[in-house]
């Protein structure tokens, strides 16, 4: 999970707001912090929460909204405890604003690379990175049926999630 550092180092120290976190969902010692560029047309606000105490964070959100586009990253340790807590409020808890949706994302990595491109005004590839881990054996046959398809691990991958997510979206 992003740092309170790694985050201020993002939207270069610019805290545009800050007030306790309102929801009991991660403890008393909830804060959040704002980064508003000003602009709700074309520019973009990041928001943190994180605990005063401990500065464990428990979520970064990422609004781009030029593209009405929003990213969250969850620490998984609360991610359940913040669903329970909107349920009860009856909040969506997915809804950002208006009807434009959390994307939640499952790296850093993934976050800082929207949220870097979401900043400097550069388009950035939309889809959800998600850690994927196999055995070496699993990974060497994955490695074998690419380069027998002739196509990169990562289509090969990126063919198998989709196939899958397809196969079960059909199931419903």
């Amino acid at each position: 999970m992003l740092s309170v550092k790694e985050w201020m180092g993002l939207v270069d120290y610019r805290i545009t707001e800050g007030s306790e976190y309102g929801w009991s969902c991660y403890g008393n010692s909830a804060y959040t912090l704002d980064s508003w560029s000003g602009d709700n047309e074309g520019g973009h606000g990041f928001h943190i929460i994180f605990d005063t105490r401990t500065q464990e964070v428990f979520e970064v959100q990422a609004h781009d909204y030029k593209n009405q586009r929003a990213y969250r990253l969850v620490n998984a340790d609360y991610l359940k405890k913040h669903n329970d807590e909107a349920y009860a409020r009856g909040v969506d808890s997915v809804e950002a604003w208006d009807d434009v949706e959390y994307v939640t994302l499952d790296t850093d990595e993934d976050f800082l690379s929207k949220a870097e491109s979401i900043i400097s005004g550069e388009d950035y590839d939309t889809r959800v990175d998600m850690p994927l881990e196999l055995d070496d054996e699993l990974w060497f046959k994955l490695m074998k049926l690419a380069h027998e398809k002739d196509i990169t691990l990562n289509e090969l991958v990126a063919e198998f999630l989709t196939k899958i997510v397809a196969m079960h979206t059909d199931e419903k």
